[in-house]
């Protein structure tokens, strides 16, 4: 029987800035449970930077350009991270049977 190969996109970059990828036999690892615990963190972060953007962005706010913009970069890298976490997640989900 042939080893199984199983490929995990992290949620870090690797040297040169490219994307990193854990390549395992699908058991557990101390650098499978690192990303694990890092997604975790990042998906906390992303519901704290929601909270601190509705109020920032609501009908009677008044920010200056400065402040939009720390906003969305805010945003946009939560955003980032989350949308790497799905498909890293997705990527791990069995297709269906034929």
């Amino acid at each position: 029987m042939a080893e199984r190969s199983v490929v995990r996109l992290l949620p870090w970059k690797g040297p040169e800035g490219k994307t990193a990828h854990l390549i395992t036999d699908g058991t557990r690892t101390a650098l499978s449970m690192l990303a694990d615990s890092i997604e975790s963190q990042q998906i906390e972060t992303a519901a704290v930077i929601v909270g601190l953007a509705r109020p920032m962005v609501a009908e009677e706010a008044t920010l200056t350009t400065d402040e939009l913009r720390w906003i969305a970069s805010r945003l946009i890298e939560s955003l980032t991270d989350v949308l790497n976490i799905a498909e890293s997640r997705g990527q791990r989900i069995p297709g269906y049977e034929e």
